[in-house]
């Protein structure tokens, strides 16, 4: 019988939390942050944990070798219960979406939905793959707009994309390590991204993009210096965890300073919990 615990290791659970303040950080570049973001980030989450459900779907002959730990290898969950939950979830990604955002917002989740599932069932192990994980969090931060302007959202989600292809790029090499170049090219990115989102007319944003880099950046370090599997994994997983501080300054830089620091805010949840329910 499948238990909660495995379906929230399943879908990462602990990890929904980098994502609601991508919603957030589009809302608020855009002019558009009222109580109806509450129902696109729920939007988001959903669609969050429909592609970790589907990821390990589509790589349960992979995890069966590399991380036979994992709820469908170690069968804990039955790889057509976790397809079942990741269609569920896209179906209420999409709903909840339409009811908070209308056409508009469901227009950005139905192609959100698209290249989530593309990266999981086509994308993932190609070139492209960094790259189409990117346009999936670009999106989510989209997905905040609403009836709102879209370009004016657009810098706040190519950083949030930016970043993504850093972690996702680190990801790739979390079994197996890499050589120091890797996390080497990813900090010097690291440090571009903390540097756009930061801003001198927000001093919010530019305390909470030093956090960012700070955390994101020393577990970088780390691989720098001995980049095994272990480090990189690690260095994953701070990415992860630092998506909040990232959001927070964005949506700080945007003039909500409050909004910025309530998202960040997350951050310090979101670390402590993924010790418990790891996050990759």
């Amino acid at each position: 019988m499948t238990r909660w615990r495995d379906i929230a290791r399943l879908v990462r659970a602990p990890a929904a939390l980098s994502v609601p303040g991508d919603v957030v950080a589009g809302a608020a570049a855009a002019g558009t942050l009222r109580p109806r973001t509450l129902g696109l980030a729920g939007a988001s989450v959903c669609l969050y944990w429909a592609g970790m459900a589907a990821n390990d779907w589509a790589d349960r002959h992979v995890d069966a070798v590399e991380r036979p730990d994992r709820p469908i290898p170690s069968g804990r969950v039955r790889p057509s219960t976790a397809f079942g939950i990741a269609a569920v979830l896209t179906g209420a990604g999409l709903g909840l979406a339409a009811a908070a955002g209308g056409r508009r917002a469901l227009a950005v989740a139905a192609p959100l939905a698209g290249a989530v599932w593309t990266y999981d069932l086509v994308a993932k192990n190609t070139v492209a793959g960094p790259a189409v994980m990117a346009a999936c969090r670009g999106l989510d931060v989209l997905l905040g707009v609403g009836h709102g302007r879209h370009r004016a959202a657009l810098p706040a989600a190519l950083t949030v994309a930016a970043h993504t292809y850093l972690i996702t790029v680190l990801s790739r090499r979390e079994t197996t390590g890499a050589d120091a170049a890797l996390p080497t090219v990813t900090l010097a990115g690291t440090a571009v991204v903390a540097g756009v989102a930061a801003s001198r007319q927000a001093p919010a944003a530019g305390l909470l993009s030093a956090w960012y880099a700070a955390r994101f950046g020393a577990a970088q370090r780390r691989a720098v210096g001995n980049p095994d599997a272990a480090n990189l994994r690690g260095a994953v997983v701070a990415g992860i965890t630092a998506f909040p501080a990232l959001q927070g300054a964005l949506t700080a830089r945007a003039g909500s300073p409050a909004a910025g620091v309530a998202v960040a805010g997350a951050a310090v949840v979101a670390k402590h919990l993924a010790k418990a329910v790891s996050p990759t």
